[in-house]
């Protein structure tokens, strides 16, 4: 075979997927799945996709990985409407899960609820510049005594980020300090953290989470999924605005729903990313995501039945007959009967229904505006991803839509003048893996996924 072929392969935290493609053109030669194999080692069910791909010699190997619940990240601030806030956004760019925020100084009760909420790094943050430093050492201080043993991205005021630094390593925690996210009043600098938080994740986390006992594990793993797929939404944006008729005006939003997770990514139009930068306070990145733990199809699917209840989705006794079902079920990607599919199928639309609603609240907290693509229900191109969406039927899918159309809660927004896919073929985060090195085959990757129409 003379093409050099990549493969490029998602641990997700029910199953693995990879995609042999050819570097040269982008061509997908081929895709397979097995079962994270997560209560062993998940380099198993690695070795079990490329088994499947073995007739495309792939010398290049890409991974991504959200298995074992991905990045958990809590952020310790300043003032919950700068600093913390601030660092919160930051971190939606990075592709983490935010299990906690506090702002202002971290007390006994404070350290605790952060421990409890378990998170694999600690993005510190605080202060100006040369601003107001006292909370910043503080919160350091309380974060040496409070028992967390967790790596900690430090991107508050760099005036004394060595003495934070210092404060932090005498306790033997790992540290990484970075630029400013809040250098200035009301300048925004979300992206040295970002980049921090990913090498944080790659470097001392992935290869701490126990998931595999091969030494090459960590090294093959060049990002968390959300930032792979994050990079694959931005090759698929600008891939449909540089067609003839490609919509420059509306955003891309990718809704995708997993066994732990259901995501929002949003992508702003290049005209909507220029007027948030004349911005002189932005506060929120133009690619971002939303990612809500509570809307799984597997590992909190009760927690999506909560959701959707608190959210007047059920009506009558369907709560009662989801729960049943989701509490006797074996396996989300599998469903044995016509019963088993429809109530899959439902979850599915809940999760979408509710992540895309919560998206669009989050955006309007942010003071993000619809005009000119700034928000999701901008959107010109909206792609649904993850669970049965990417196996269902045509009648299946447009029973979906028409769901989210009808609603009044906030998701119909997102879609009503949108032009909707599907990756059925899962190449966004493959797409995302290859973007850096590999940007001509990760564009043909999108072209060869059917995300172009």
């Amino acid at each position: 075979m003379s093409e050099l072929v990549a493969l490029c392969v998602d641990i997700g935290s029910t199953y693995t997927k990879a995609a042999a493609v050819d570097l040269s053109t982008g061509k997908l030669l081929g895709i397979a799945d097995h079962r994270t194999t997560i209560e062993s080692d998940v380099m198993i069910g690695v070795e079990a996709v490329r088994r499947k791909l073995a007739g495309f010699a792939a010398p290049v190997v890409r991974i991504c990985s959200s298995a074992g619940g991905g990045l958990r990240l809590a952020v310790v601030g300043y003032e919950r409407e700068i600093s913390a806030e601030a660092g919160h956004r930051a971190a939606l760019s990075a592709g983490a899960r935010v299990v906690h925020v506090s702002a202002g100084r971290l007390d006994d009760a404070g350290g605790r609820i952060l421990r409890e909420a378990a998170p694999d790094v600690v993005l510190l943050v605080g202060g100006t510049d040369g601003g107001e430093s006292s909370v910043l050492l503080h919160n350091a201080a309380a974060l040496a005594a409070a028992g967390i043993r967790v790596p900690v991205v430090v991107a508050g005021n760099v005036m004394v980020q060595q003495e934070v630094r210092a404060i932090l390593e005498a306790q033997g925690l790992p540290v990484v300090t970075t630029d400013n996210v809040l250098p200035d009043i009301g300048e925004l600098d979300p992206e040295p953290a970002r980049a921090a938080i990913r090498g944080v994740f790659l470097d001392q986390v992935i290869g701490g989470k126990g998931l595999s006992a091969d030494p090459d594990f960590a090294a093959l793993v060049r990002a968390v999924t959300p930032d792979a797929v994050l990079d694959g939404v931005s090759v698929l944006a600008g891939q449909i605005r540089s067609q003839p008729d490609g919509m420059p005006s509306g955003s891309v939003v990718v809704v995708d729903v997993g066994g732990a997770t259901t995501d929002v990514y949003c992508v702003l139009s290049p005209d909507a990313e220029q007027a948030t930068l004349r911005r002189e306070a932005v506060g929120v990145p133009s690619r971002r995501r939303t990612v809500e733990g509570d809307l799984g199809l597997l590992w909190s699917a009760d927690a999506l039945l909560v959701a959707a209840d608190n959210e007047h989705l059920l009506l009558g006794s369907e709560r009662r007959s989801l729960g049943d079902w989701v509490a006797v079920r074996r396996d989300v990607a599998a469903p044995g009967t016509d019963e088993d599919r429809a109530n899959e199928f439902r979850l599915a639309g809940l999760a979408v229904m509710i992540a895309v609603r919560r998206h669009v609240r989050a955006e309007a907290a942010y003071g993000v505006s619809g005009g000119a693509g700034g928000s999701a229900r901008s959107a010109s191109s909206v792609i649904l991803s993850g669970g049965p969406i990417r196996y269902a039927s045509a009648a299946e899918r447009a029973a979906l839509i028409a769901t989210v159309l009808a609603d009044r809660g906030g998701a119909r927004s997102v879609l009503l003048d949108a032009e909707v896919r599907y990756d059925s073929r899962y190449v966004l985060a493959a797409a995302g893996l290859l973007a850096t090195d590999f940007p001509d085959a990760a564009r043909g990757l999108i072209r060869a996924g059917g995300l172009l129409g």
